[in-house]
């Protein structure tokens, strides 16, 4: 996949999944937030939707799991990343208007992982900072 110029539909998309992920999650102390490169606006990056969900110590992450399940998400395990759970659609013969054109990466942190603090303070940074943003862009 190659890196393209900032796209505003990347923040359009990564609404309309966060607007699927609340239905199941309604109620739940959790946060929904877009990360990674395509969530820094004016900044190249893949094509892709990089999403943390958080969550509190008042809901389980069970709870989530079972939740998530109804969208059709499966846990998928750490792949290696301690403090970060990833999510993956059940692949179907029906696909989904938005889950499965979309392309996006979905996971579940508690809200005092470190792994959370990282994609946050790496999307708020370069949001804010436009020279680290095209040194980091460089280096992509």
């Amino acid at each position: 996949m190659l890196i393209q110029p900032y796209h505003l539909e990347w923040k359009n998309s990564f609404n309309k999944i966060k607007q699927l992920l609340n239905e199941p999650l309604e109620h739940l102390e959790v946060s929904i937030e877009h990360i990674g490169s395509a969530s820094v606006p004016n900044l190249a990056a893949k094509d892709i939707i990089d999403i943390d969900i958080s969550y509190s110590d008042n809901v389980s992450f069970d709870e989530i799991e079972k939740r998530l399940m109804t969208l059709r998400y499966f846990h998928n395990g750490n792949q290696g990343i301690l403090g970060r759970e990833v999510f993956k659609r059940a692949i179907e013969t029906q696909k989904h208007s938005i889950l499965d054109a979309i392309t996006h990466h979905l996971y579940i942190c508690h809200f005092e992982s470190i792994e959370l603090g990282r994609h946050v303070l790496l999307r708020d940074y370069l949001s804010n900072n436009s020279s680290a943003r095209e040194e980091y862009q460089i280096l992509k």
